[in-house]
C-alpha cells in the first residue's frame, strides 16, 4: 500500500459518532456538508434572535399583541416555522438544504461520505420543539424565555455548524439504540 492509499483509506474512515450517522449502502444519503451550512445560517439567525430579545426582555409589554409583535418573537416564529419544514417535509426539502443542493454542491468536491436524512431530520424537530416552547412561555410573559430557548437552539446550531457536532443527531443515535426510534415494527 503506497502513501496515496494510505491517505484515501484515511479519508474514508469516520470517527464514531459519524458511522452511526453515516449512510448504509443502497440507501439514499446526503451530503453532510448540507445540514452544516443550514446550521451555520440558523446560528446567525438565532444570534439575532437573543440580541434582539435581550434588549426587550428586561421589561416585557403587558399585551399579548405587544409581545407577539416584538422583532425577537416575529423571527423566533420564522425560525421554528423553518424548524417545521425541515422535520416534517424532510431535510432535502428545507429550503437551506434545496439552496445547497442546487448552488453550493455543485461547486465543491464530492463529499467523503454520505449521511442518512434521518438524524438530521429528527435534529430539525428538535429544534422546532425547543423554539416552540420558547415562543408559548414568551407569549405567556414567562421572563427572558425567548432568549433562553433561543440560546438553547443557538448553541446546538453553532456546534452543529463550527464543530460538526449534531446534538440531535446524536440524540436520535441514542434513541436508535434503545429502540425507542427507528425500529420497523413487525408485523403480527
Amino acid at each position: 500500500m503506497t502513501s496515496n492509499d494510505t491517505r484515501a483509506a484515511g479519508t474514508t474512515q469516520l470517527s464514531d459518532s459519524k458511522t452511526a450517522l453515516a449512510a448504509k449502502p443502497g440507501q439514499a444519503g446526503i451530503d453532510p456538508r448540507g445540514p452544516r451550512f443550514g446550521a451555520g445560517i440558523t446560528a446567525v439567525l438565532l444570534l439575532t434572535v437573543i440580541g434582539l430579545g435581550l434588549d426587550a426582555a428586561a421589561a416585557l409589554p403587558a399585551t399579548l399583541a405587544e409581545r407577539a409583535s416584538q422583532p425577537a418573537f416575529i423571527l423566533l416564529s420564522l425560525i421554528t416555522a423553518l424548524f417545521a419544514w425541515g422535520a416534517f417535509a424532510g431535510i432535502q426539502r428545507h429550503p437551506y438544504g434545496v439552496f445547497f443542493k442546487a448552488a453550493i454542491r455543485p461547486r465543491l468536491s464530492a463529499p467523503s461520505h454520505l449521511e442518512d436524512p434521518r438524524p438530521p431530520t429528527f435534529s430539525q424537530g428538535v429544534g422546532f420543539v425547543i423554539t416552540v416552547l420558547g415562543i408559548v412561555l414568551h407569549l405567556a410573559a414567562v421572563p427572558y424565555a425567548l432568549v433562553i430557548f433561543a440560546g438553547m437552539a443557538f448553541i446546538a446550531a453553532f456546534l452543529n455548524s463550527v464543530f460538526d457536532y449534531c446534538l440531535g443527531c446524536q440524540l436520535y443515535v441514542l434513541l436508535v439504540r434503545a429502540g425507542l426510534v427507528g425500529r420497523a415494527r413487525s408485523a403480527a
